[in-house]
């Protein structure tokens, strides 16, 4: 057996085995192409105010994002974390209705209060695995 054939033996061997111990490959059900951090969203969903520095009062933040190659209907999940007190915040869940398109998902304080100053990361989530990270300031 050449060297070629061997290492098309070996990978063949390793899906195989994957496969047999009920581990499961990456899933190709979505692919998240970009995410932003805004100020807000505009009537056609679209983001206003691109940052990822919002000033101290902020009240809520926009997680924008579009994707592409979407089985109909799936569920993702956007995971708010305050890093700088290492404080999980929020897991909000959401219908993708279409195979591509644009949406955003958002953070927000009760009305008169203010997210803390600090550093935030939002992860958007399919199946138990990160698709897309984003960090953000509020300073």
């Amino acid at each position: 057996m050449n060297f070629k054939n061997m290492k098309l033996f070996l990978l063949i061997f390793l899906i195989f085995c994957l496969s047999a111990c009920g581990l499961k490959l990456p899933s190709s059900d979505i692919t998240i192409l970009s995410v932003k951090t805004a100020k807000t969203v505009d009537e056609k969903l679209m983001p206003v105010d691109i940052t990822n520095t919002f000033p101290t009062g902020t009240s809520r933040v926009f997680c924008w994002f579009t994707w592409m190659n979407a089985k109909k209907n799936i569920v993702l999940i956007a995971q708010w974390n305050f890093v700088t007190d290492d404080i999980h915040i929020l897991d909000s869940s959401f219908t993708i209705p279409r195979k591509a398109g644009s949406g955003s998902v958002s953070i927000s304080m009760p009305q008169d209060k203010a997210l803390p100053s600090g550093l935030y990361n939002v992860n958007l989530i399919y199946d138990k695995r990160i698709l897309k990270s984003l960090n953000f300031v509020i300073k």
